[in-house]
């Protein structure tokens, strides 16, 4: 009797996953999705894509001791000084999903305070 209903969940497993890929595929080939991909593609190219976590937004002199310090704590992690004016921007790292820079925020948050996550630009 349990072979019975081990035999019959499986082949109940195998028959719904089947069902499963089948819906995928032919989900995939419709004309909508493939417009929604390239406007995607279109609109990536034109505003980039990633994120960077900013360090610090002020006054020159803080935010270049603040990326000296960052880059002796992190060697590894990218760091950059950027001039928006009348302000300086350190932001460091470069994360493809939001997911990882937050991820990245949470072991930078040991060292250094007021950290946002901010979408990169082209």
């Amino acid at each position: 009797m349990k072979n019975i209903l081990v035999l019959a969940s499986f082949l109940c497993t195998v028959f719904l996953g089947t069902i499963t890929i089948s819906a995928q595929n032919s989900t995939n080939s419709s004309q909508e999705i493939k417009n929604l991909i390239a406007k995607k593609r279109t609109y990536n190219k034109a505003f980039g894509f990633g994120y960077r976590i900013q360090v610090y937004y002020g006054n020159e002199t803080t935010a270049k001791s603040l990326r000296a310090k960052f880059k002796i704590d992190f060697p590894t992690v990218y760091n950059g000084l950027t001039y928006d004016q009348p302000y300086w921007k350190v932001q460091v790292g470069n994360y493809k999903t939001k997911l990882e820079a937050d991820k990245a925020v949470l072991q930078f948050k040991e060292k250094f305070s007021g950290l946002i996550v901010v979408p990169m630009r082209k």
